[in-house]
């Protein structure tokens, strides 16, 4: 049965913490999965958080405060002495427990680490740290199993029993020559099959996909969607084998990806939280909210260089909301097409015949849009000069806003910019300014003002 967090639940853990009843939480929470305590944790204030990290097992603990937000393990990683938390690192993978350390400050990052009983551990997470944070050498752990070609079967099947103690899960068994370099990687079913006696050199597999410490973690994501794998082995600049990046890892940057490039959407330059402080919103929000506002202005001062024409034709006015929405909206359908196909490395071809197939489809639904807007005109009895004045302003508009949403994440991309930033405020702004101008100035030409 699926665990469900009720409000009674809670609030029984949070009585026994008052009373510091540490046997009757761990009885209560034993039988609990990792993710559930941390949806637990999430609930608790920050001291009753830190208190049921000091009590329950760390081979539980450690998992969960992977699983909680970042905020919250920050609290509770406040609240925790070197010790307790060189304790928690001890159980975790070699990333997770380089992830924490890279939270702290430089000092308790050396506090924490001199506290670590596996000096193997400790040398590992400094290894990771020097790594910059989007490369696949900052997202790899070193734990995996590796074997050399020179082995016999027997002495492999041996060395692989030793190493996979400190392994969670065996996607892959690499394969070494005596330098350590990576040269294929070995089948199980293959080793099973083969008597103990021949060499690892005899049966395993040269073809293997590898990505180097200095690969951008977007390029290890594309790889591993494409070649539909589980893990990926990783070497540094001589090809020695350093570590592995596995699925769960690829998901987790995945999502945080996803969630950045949302909120750069939706106009939100940093990445926040909805229970961030008002000031932390603030900051994030406020860029894109003042690149709106001369936006907006710079829209008033065009529509103030046409005042002649709103004197002769009033009806204008009516109809620009209309137009600048028609522009905002294309071009974010357009743009956003165009950052999914860049993030999916699926645009391909010259940029002339993209921008000659957005017009095309920018013809299509203009034309139906503005077939649309003269038959409203008709219905309501409009001027049919006024209408068909509105249409083509409209078809123009919609073509100019589907080659800037188009064009512009095609060129932040080629200049190393995140083009999702091309999906919100950006885009819509910029045709928004496009649109009035074209509106009017079109209309200057067919109505004759």
């Amino acid at each position: 049965m699926q665990f469900q967090l009720t409000t009674d639940f809670l609030n029984t853990i949070e009585q026994l913490i008052s009373v510091q009843d540490g046997s009757a939480l761990r009885e209560l929470l034993h039988d609990y999965h990792f993710a559930d305590i941390a949806e637990i944790l999430e609930e608790l204030d920050s001291d009753e958080a830190t208190y049921l990290i000091k009590l329950l097992e760390s081979e539980i603990t450690s998992e969960a405060l992977m699983e909680v937000d970042d905020d919250v393990r920050e609290k509770i990683l406040d609240r925790l002495s070197p010790q307790e938390i060189a304790d928690e690192l001890q159980e975790m993978d070699t990333d997770d427990a380089a992830d924490v350390v890279a939270e702290l400050d430089d000092e308790r990052q050396q506090e924490v680490i001199g506290q670590l009983e596996d000096e193997t551990l400790a040398a590992d997470i400094v290894e990771l740290l020097k790594y910059d944070e989007d490369t696949a050498g900052a997202l790899m752990a070193k734990e995996l199993v590796r074997v050399k070609e020179t082995w016999t079967v027997a002495g492999c099947v041996r060395e692989m029993r030793r190493q996979a103690k400190n392994v969670t899960r065996v996607h892959s068994i690499y394969v070494t020559n005596k330098q350590g370099q990576l040269t294929g990687r070995l089948s199980l079913k293959d080793l099973l099959t083969a008597s103990e006696g021949a060499h690892i050199s005899d049966i395993f597999i040269p073809k293997v996909d590898y990505v180097t410490v200095h690969t951008d973690n977007e390029e290890v994501a594309r790889i591993m969607q494409k070649y539909d794998l589980e893990a990926i082995p990783v070497v540094d600049e001589n090809g020695i084998l350093v570590g592995r990046i596995t699925i769960d890892d690829i998901v987790d940057f995945i999502k945080e990806e996803a969630d950045k490039d949302y909120q750069m959407a939706a106009g939100i330059s940093q990445d926040v939280e909805a229970d961030d402080s008002v000031w932390q919103l603030t900051r994030a929000r406020l860029p894109w909210l003042v690149l709106g506002l001369f936006g907006g202005l710079g829209s008033v001062y065009i529509m103030q260089g046409f005042e002649e024409a709103l004197e002769k034709f009033p009806i204008l006015f009516f109809f620009t909301p209309l137009i600048a929405a028609m522009a905002g909206n294309v071009g974010v359908q357009s743009s956003a097409i165009i950052v999914q196909g860049l993030a999916n490395d699926n645009v391909k071809g010259s940029l002339f015949n993209r921008l000659l197939k957005e017009v095309g489809l920018a013809l299509i639904n203009g034309t139906a849009l503005g077939l649309l807007v003269i038959l409203f005109g008709f219905i309501v009895g409009q001027e049919q000069l006024v209408s068909v004045t509105i249409a083509v302003s409209m078809l123009s508009v919609i073509i100019v806003a589907a080659l800037v949403g188009t064009f512009v994440p095609i060129i932040l991309d080629k200049r190393g910019i995140d083009p999702a930033i091309a999906t919100g405020p950006f885009i819509t702004t910029s045709n928004d300014i496009f649109g009035i101008f074209l509106f009017f100035y079109i209309s200057k030409i067919v109505l004759g003002f």
